[in-house]
């Protein structure tokens, strides 16, 4: 399957040059601009497969667009500059960007170029989502620990048969257990401010 990219280069000569290589090679160019906003446009509206963007943009600093692109639409992005600047390859590293290109680029360190951007995407993209399951896992264990306690507390019951309740209750619903453990916290949170109400 062909990778669709996208160039964003002030620099008519750079951006003809790369989506010559890039074509030969086979990719498919399906987006070009100038201008970081037009990076950040392109990006959500296309969703390529990775973006080469350079640093030095008329309206913004690319790593600045970078940093902006990878916060809302997250993609392998590689970075064009005329130097070989440690404070750029810094905030490059900083904003997530996955390759570092300096011009003139030769046509034969692209390939892999791209190749290594995507893959460090991807690992980047796997680590991030068994983070968030974890984090999720983690709040859904506390959720359950909490509804069992107010089980535990208000009908006199074990551990185990707390635990049992909620499970139970889950398979007959077909809802996650952490739904069930939300749903009996919010009852007592509702039971607890009407008992809390005045009598008149």
């Amino acid at each position: 399957m062909r990778r669709r990219v996208v160039i964003i280069d002030d620099s008519l000569d750079s951006r003809a040059t790369l989506r010559k290589a890039l074509v030969k090679l086979g990719f498919d160019v399906i987006g070009e601009g100038a201008r970081g906003s037009e990076a950040i446009r392109r990006a959500q509206e296309l969703e390529p497969d990775a973006l080469f963007l350079a640093v030095g943009l008329p309206d913004m600093d690319g790593l600045s667009a970078a940093a902006q692109i990878l916060e809302a639409h997250p993609l392998p992005i590689i970075i064009l500059s005329g130097q070989l600047s440690p404070e750029l390859v810094q905030r490059a590293k900083e904003a997530g960007v996955m390759a570092y290109m300096v011009k003139p680029l030769r046509e034969e360190e692209l390939l892999p170029a791209i190749e290594l951007a995507v893959s460090r995407f991807e690992e980047f993209m796997a680590l991030r989502k068994e983070n968030a399951d974890l984090k999720r896992t983690l709040e859904d264990r506390k959720l359950i620990e909490r509804a069992k306690g107010v089980l535990i507390e208000r009908d006199k019951i074990s551990e185990q048969q707390a635990f049992a309740r909620i499970q139970r209750a889950s398979m007959n619903t077909r809802r996650p257990m952490a739904e069930i453990a939300q749903a009996i916290l919010l009852s007592e949170e509702t039971v607890g401010r009407s008992s809390e109400r005045p009598q008149r």
